[in-house]
């Protein structure tokens, strides 16, 4: 399935700092880069977003917090991953700008955004949550972060 950008599609907020969507069969791949894990974490949730709608759509009115405590990095994302797609569903709302804090084992993640207005955000499809598929948190090229994984659409 196609994102809102197109598969291989791509947003540079920096040089070091992107987010990328990857082709995986019928679901699609979020993938975020970064100088920090934290970074990284905040890129994907970006690339989360543009699989639902352009995120130039989206206003950040409205800030909701999330945590998360997990010792493994892989699984602390998915947790990420999922606690966002949990605030689009249960609050009716898309998110377009995203801070990470990260402490040890512990996420405390912001997510500015709006409610849903479809004929405004045209929202392409709904994503029903993350995969351990293609599941990655490392380190790359230059010591950049980077975060992804297969989100189920």
């Amino acid at each position: 399935m196609m994102g809102v950008l197109g598969i291989g599609s791509w947003s540079a907020v920096s040089a070091t700092t992107y987010w990328r969507h990857f082709d995986h069969g019928s679901d699609i791949g979020i993938r975020g880069v970064g100088r920090t894990m934290a970074e990284a974490f905040e890129q994907a949730a970006m690339a989360l977003t543009a699989v639902i709608c352009d995120p130039g759509s989206v206003s950040a009115e409205e800030v909701v917090e999330v945590d998360s405590d997990n010792p493994d990095p892989e699984l602390l994302f998915v947790d990420w991953i999922d606690a966002v797609v949990y605030q689009v569903v249960t609050r009716q709302m898309l998110f377009s700008r995203f801070r990470v804090e990260m402490s040890g084992d512990h996420l405390h993640g912001w997510l500015y955004g709006e409610a849903i207005d479809i004929g405004r955000h045209q929202p392409a499809v709904e994503v029903k949550g993350a995969t351990l598929t293609g599941l990655e948190v490392r380190r790359i090229e230059g010591g950049h972060w980077q975060a992804q994984c297969v989100v189920d659409v």
